[in-house]
């Protein structure tokens, strides 16, 4: 069986190490020291000065709306995973969705600007499949207009634009560290600012809002993680480069054994070093899609139609204005298995299985 992803698992051994560490400690969660060592090496690798490590992707976005007091609307994309949106309908404000470039598949800002209005406080941009948005583009907009910009960055991890880490960007930038992901700690995320007092904030708020064993000085929520899931992450970060320099790799066999393939391959904006966290194709039609989809399945193999549905379809939103180009997309695009571990021979063979149907058609 071949699936759209496989996590990263480590030596045994090597982890096995770090649990011994922490039964000897007895110390299990509450900001131990191996979180404390892990945001430390995640810091230095990604050159970045602040950030946090939390219990996952979604509560890291939940904390930073709630850090910038976010209350009105939050022009986001409907070309995301659910927890985009649903953090902010969490958090009780109302997502408003622009449209998409149709080429890079990220937000569009020429599309953002259209659904700017007086209830507007923020801009929420998903580096879609670890690729930068068009951030010099984004937060000029958001100057011009006052707004607060957050970046969702589940999959950027490794991802520099302008030779800078992508979280270095915005008030805000979040992360997944989901078993999914090329780096994860089991289950995790993080959040990154530049801004200590938002720092300070969020810090209080993933934990309860202790700022010390007996007071409370601001309205938290449990988003820490333990020292079991930094232990994971500490082990894989030692193989961070190896994986990024085998996606890298894997892709470029793809693109070569899929040549003749009629799709389209993302775009990437200009100064950007992308992870290849995923990889997505579009289709002509629809039609095609589920055909070499059932094609695949037929051989045990499991690509995934990230993202689809478009969010606008969400029930618990309110109706959107039109995003033709997202819901287009989102009906024809395919991510194909990718992950550290996959064989050439196995691209292979889902090279062949995507041609024959192309050749065949139905």
């Amino acid at each position: 069986m071949i699936n759209v992803t496989k996590p990263f698992l480590p030596p045994l051994d090597t982890y096995q190490q770090y649990l011994k560490s922490i039964w000897e400690r007895n110390w299990l969660t509450n900001n131990g020291p191996l979180v404390n060592e892990l945001e430390l090496q995640l810091k230095d690798y990604l050159g970045l000065e602040h950030l946090l490590f939390t219990g996952d992707g979604t509560i890291a976005l939940q904390l930073a709306i709630r850090a910038l007091n976010l209350k009105g609307e939050i022009i986001t994309t409907p070309f995301s995973y659910v927890a985009t949106t649903s953090s902010i309908v969490w958090e009780h404000c109302r997502p408003v969705f622009a449209d998409i470039d149709p080429y890079t598949f990220n937000i569009d800002p020429s599309s953002i600007e259209g659904r700017i209005t007086d209830q507007t406080v923020a801009i929420l941009a998903t580096h879609v499949y670890g690729i930068p948005c068009n951030i010099n583009a984004i937060e000029n907009i958001a100057n011009r207009f006052q707004l607060k910009v957050i970046y969702d960055g589940a999959h950027a991890f490794g991802t520099k634009y302008w030779g800078k880490s992508v979280f270095a960007y915005g008030d805000i930038s979040t992360c997944s560290f989901h078993a999914t992901k090329l780096f994860h700690t089991t289950e995790g995320g993080m959040v990154v600012t530049g801004n200590p007092s938002l720092l300070k904030q969020m810090a209080l708020q993933r934990n309860f809002g202790h700022s010390g064993p007996e007071s409370f000085d601001d309205v938290g929520i449990n988003g820490k993680n333990s020292e079991l899931h930094a232990a994971m992450g500490l082990c894989n970060m030692e193989y961070v480069d190896s994986i990024l320099s085998d996606r890298k790799c894997l892709f470029d066999i793809y693109k070569d054994k899929l040549s003749t393939l009629d799709v389209q391959w993302v775009k990437l904006e200009s100064n950007t070093d992308w992870n290849h966290a995923y990889l997505p194709i579009v289709f002509k039609t629809e039609a095609q899609l589920l055909e070499s989809v059932k094609m695949l399945n037929g051989h045990w193999i499991y690509p995934r139609r990230y993202f689809y549905p478009s969010l606008s379809s969400l029930p618990y939103v309110q109706p959107a204005l039109p995003t033709p180009v997202a819901d287009d997309i989102s009906s024809r695009v395919l991510c194909l298995p990718l992950y550290h571990g996959l064989k050439e021979e196995e691209i292979n063979l889902i090279a062949r299985l995507l041609l024959r149907v192309q050749n065949n058609p139905a």
